[in-house]
């Protein structure tokens, strides 16, 4: 659908950051973690440094770069919009943003009842 409502957005500061990585490192993908070491977070790396699982699925993308995560993180996001922001401070993740200085951080918000049949699809990875 044409004028699908993008499940995946981003501020400012995170496109600006991405395309930073991107100069350093060539093209990236985003994984929305959910526990472990990082916790549940947004972590950036470069497209051959993580292998992604049969279940794995594709959230949406940002300035090109994909954002994906596991099936069961899908069923949890389906009811959320992600906004990608920065916050300052390293967070000793795995991610290629650490040691910048700041780190990647998302925000999420219900869909409303109006956006709901709007919202894009979740698709394979």
């Amino acid at each position: 659908m044409s004028d699908s409502i993008p499940r995946v957005q981003a501020s400012d500061a995170a496109r600006a950051l991405i395309a930073l990585l991107r100069r350093l490192h060539g093209e990236l993908l985003f994984y929305q973690s959910h526990g472990c070491c990082a916790g549940s977070a947004p972590m950036c790396f470069a497209v051959h440094e993580l292998k992604l699982a049969d279940d794995d699925r594709l959230l949406g993308r940002v300035d090109g770069v994909p954002v994906y995560a596991s099936q069961s993180q899908c069923d949890y996001l389906a009811g959320l919009q992600m906004t990608l922001d920065v916050a300052p401070g390293n967070s000793g993740s795995f991610g290629l943003e650490d040691g910048s200085g700041q780190h990647f951080v998302a925000h999420f918000r219900l869909w409303t009842d109006e956006e709901v049949p709007r919202v894009a699809a979740i698709g394979p990875a």
